[in-house]
């Protein structure tokens, strides 16, 4: 477990276990070889590496009684997240999703959530209570949560009530283009938002968010509306972010092997937000070990396998000074 330093972070959402296509370009279509099970789900990643650059970290989720449940749970444990909020759901499966890159760099998933032990994490006042009482100081969502209506609005119903009580909202809007068209989603999303004091998103996101929009427009509206921090991930360009008073920096990205790119975003966001918001570093050195971290997650097969704790993050950084 790594030693706490940072903050106290609360998330919520699915746990699955995932299993990646071995060739390219199957599509989930033809018979292939898979690897896995590896530990996954975008909160969970997310959970994951804020447990280990230090932050003191609570997660609610559920997986099935189940290998792929304890697979999970071993996981969170061995780097010290919370077990007391996720559940374990007698005869239902543990969450899963298969994923098969193509040459263009494109995935495919097919996923098993709302019918699954995922979809059944501990909501509502009881849920509320315990991360009030653990002192969770920032609150993470993932825009993968916001897919399922029900799950939604537990989401929602948490983030409004921590938020009430003083807890910093973390969104990362990972906007799932196919949902567009449903009012519900859209309008949880755009809540979200409102709501958020670290606002994250991809330049795919901010490009269906922010139609015809660059950063310099977008960012300072969100600021003006309440937003501490909006950074922008980039992926092969770096990132991007605007902090309190208006400071800027701008990162490009570090050139390293791309073995899997899932869960890389997940990571990001983790880092900057445990980092910024332990007060332990500030906006621009907590962005820099954020865009290291995310570096690092693409360089190993699995979505949380290549996830890393501060001490593999600064000397990644010193090998490149």
């Amino acid at each position: 477990m790594a030693e706490s330093r940072g903050a106290a972070i609360g998330s919520l959402g699915e746990l699955l276990v995932e299993f990646v296509c071995t060739g390219k370009d199957g599509h989930n279509r033809v018979a292939a070889t898979y690897a896995g099970p590896f530990p996954s789900g975008a909160p969970g990643i997310f959970i994951d590496q804020a447990a280990r650059v230090g932050g003191r970290a609570i997660f609610a989720g559920a997986v099935g009684d189940d290998a792929f449940g304890a697979v999970l749970r071993a996981r969170l444990e061995e780097v010290g997240v919370s077990g007391a909020l996720i559940r374990t759901v007698p005869g239902i499966p543990t969450g899963s999703a298969f994923v098969s890159y193509n040459s263009d760099g494109s995935r495919d998933f097919v996923f098993n959530i709302a019918h699954s032990a995922a979809a059944h994490f501990p909501t509502g006042a009881s849920a509320i209570a315990a991360f009030a009482d653990f002192g969770t100081e920032i609150f993470h969502i993932s825009g993968s949560t916001l897919g399922n209506p029900a799950m939604a609005e537990a989401a929602l119903e948490t983030c409004r009530a921590l938020r009430e009580r003083g807890t910093r909202i973390s969104f990362d809007p990972n906007v799932r283009k196919e949902l567009l068209g449903d009012a519900g989603y859209r309008r949880a999303v755009d809540a979200l938002t409102a709501m958020a004091s670290f606002f994250l998103p991809s330049e795919e996101d901010a490009a269906v968010l922010f139609p015809g929009e660059g950063f310099e427009a977008y960012a300072p509206r969100l600021q003006a509306a309440g937003v501490e921090y909006v950074v922008l991930k980039r992926g092969e360009q770096g990132c991007r972010g605007r902090g309190p008073g208006g400071v800027e920096v701008d990162l490009p990205a570090h050139s390293v092997e791309v073995v899997d790119p899932t869960g890389a975003g997940d990571c990001f966001c983790a880092t900057f937000v445990t980092l910024v918001g332990g007060g332990h570093h500030d906006f621009r050195a907590a962005l820099a070990r954020a865009n290291a971290a995310g570096a690092l997650a693409v360089g190993r097969l699995g979505p949380m396998e290549g996830n890393s704790d501060l001490a593999a993050i600064e000397a990644f950084l010193e090998a490149r000074r």
